[in-house]
């Protein structure tokens, strides 16, 4: 469920930094959706590999 929730949170992220740029220092430009991409991807693994078993 969690790994759901924060896939949809960061699609929402990835649309709202196309539509304006965060400003953030690595996210200045609408290029740079490619990097949010890659912390969906890190925080992914990261709630497969803690998650209780």
């Amino acid at each position: 469920m969690s790994t759901k929730i924060l896939l949809v949170l960061v699609l929402v992220a990835m649309v709202l930094h196309l539509i304006k740029p965060f400003g953030l220092p690595g996210l200045k430009r609408r290029s740079d959706v490619w990097k949010i991409a890659l912390i969906l991807v890190f925080a992914m693994m990261m709630a497969l590999v803690l998650r209780p078993q």
